[in-house]
Order: structure tokens, then sequence, then C-alpha cells
């Protein structure tokens, strides 16, 4: 890993007046099932045309190569990428950005689940492996953090997980971040950037998501993390360098079968 952060120095640079052209790493946040928020994401592609897009969706050990052939036929993409059986919202909301960039590098950061079952029972750094201090895995968050990380995903899990189980919930996001964090250094190693990041938006916040563990490892490269709210309502939490709205999704209340019970 030593080499990676190493090497991006070469890439460092002057941010321009416009930060969608400034950025090396541009951290695009979405609202996983919303639509807008994927074509919103396809739009910045196509005006900054990274060389590499990282995606918090794809298994990184099971990207096939993703040449701009493949990506005129979105069915075949579609299929090569396994993408119906991986759990993510239709592929049609995703495969946009594919096409945006038809000549970017593809990167997967997904932490895949036998891995994350596996954190909750080692250390966070001896889970993440190689590379782990580098993101702040060896070391525990401050307690203000930690508490109100704790409360989030308590919150996410409609107030229904074990007070026990929190700190576990923790460490997986904080593991998804480090690799999120660490696809998108190989990736700006690899291609000399930009490199676009296409993950949930408590992944892009600034303060303590990916964009923040990048920062930690490679402090030099330049960031920008955008992030998406629905219906003009309050902004996404954490910091972000731009905030937009879309309409909402018609979605069910995730939490009425724990109420009804």
């Amino acid at each position: 890993m030593k080499h990676v952060i190493l090497g991006l120095l070469l890439f460092a640079g002057p941010v321009a007046a416009d930060p969608l052209q400034g950025a090396q790493v541009l951290f695009l946040g979405e609202v996983h099932d919303n639509p807008a928020h994927h074509a919103r994401q396809a739009e910045i592609v196509s005006e900054v045309q990274p060389r590499a897009i990282v995606w918090e969706m794809l298994d990184p050990d099971a990207v096939p190569p993703v040449t701009p052939e493949l990506i005129g036929d979105e069915a075949a993409l579609g299929a090569a990428l396994n993408w119906a059986d991986s759990g993510w919202p239709d592929f049609s909301m995703y495969y946009p950005i594919f096409a945006a960039a038809p000549g970017a590098a593809h990167f997967g950061a997904q932490l895949p689940r036998g891995a994350a079952r596996a954190a909750m029972s080692q250390d966070l750094a001896e889970a993440f492996g190689d590379g782990a201090a580098l993101f702040g895995l060896d070391r525990p968050l401050p307690e203000e953090q930690q508490e109100r990380r704790e409360a989030l995903q308590m919150a996410a899990h409609c107030d229904a997980l074990p007070a026990e189980m929190l700190p576990m919930m923790v460490n997986i996001q904080r593991l998804r971040d480090a690799r999120l964090a660490m696809a998108a250094l190989e990736a700006l190693e690899a291609t000399g950037g930009p490199v676009a990041v296409i993950t949930g938006n408590g992944h892009a916040r600034k303060d303590w998501g990916a964009p923040a563990l990048l920062t930690l490892a490679a402090p030099d490269v330049a960031i920008l993390a955008l992030g998406q709210g629905e219906n003009g309502g309050t902004a996404p939490d954490g910091g972000f360098d731009l905030t937009e709205s879309a309409p909402p999704v018609d979605r069910p209340d995730p939490c009425e079968a724990f109420r009804a019970r």
C-alpha cells in the first residue's frame, strides 16, 4: 500500500475554479433506490470523464474486463457483472453511469458478506489486513463520534438492534469506508485520475466517511464529496462539498413491520 501513497504525490495539482474539474477523487453520494440520484451521477461522470470509477456495489475480486463494446450492450454488461443477483437496485438505474464514460477503468470496493460477518468477531485492523493503520483502523474512534455512529445504526435498523451489536455495526461501516478509500487510491495510482466513487451518502460524507479516510492516508489528494437528498428537505449530514436534492422515491416504511409486532 505504501507505493500507492508515494505514487499519488505525482498526481497532486492545483484545484481548478470548477470543483468538479479540479478534484482528483469525486465521491458521488446517493440514496440507493433513487433513480434521479443515479441520473445526476451519470451527468457528472459524463462531464468529468473520469479515468476510473470505483463502485461500492462491485466485488473487487469479481469485476470482469469492462470494455467499451460490453458497455454498449446493457443486458450483456449487467449479466457480466451478475448484477441481478447482487441485491442492489435495478441495473437500469446504474447503467447510464457506465455508459457516460465508456473508456473508464472500473474498480470494485464491496465488502463481501462473509468478510462482514468475520469482522464481527475479529479485531478491526485484523479484519481489514494490510494498510489498516493508514485508514485509522488500528485505533478507536473518538468517544463522541462512536456514540453518534451507534445512534445512527440504531435508527437505521428501526431501533430493533440489541445494544451490544452497535459497536460491531459501526466497525463494519468503518471497514466499508476504508475499502472505498483504498480502492480510490489504487484507482488513482493506476490511472492518474480523476476517479469517481459511486456510493451511498453515508460513505461519501467528508467528516468520517471514505473521504476522511482517504485524506488520512493521502492528505495531498484533492477530494470533492457530493451528497444527494430528497424533496428539498434537510441536506444529508456529513460536511459535503456539494449537496443537491431530487424528488423522493415512493417507498414503503421499512420500520412498519417492527411497529406491527
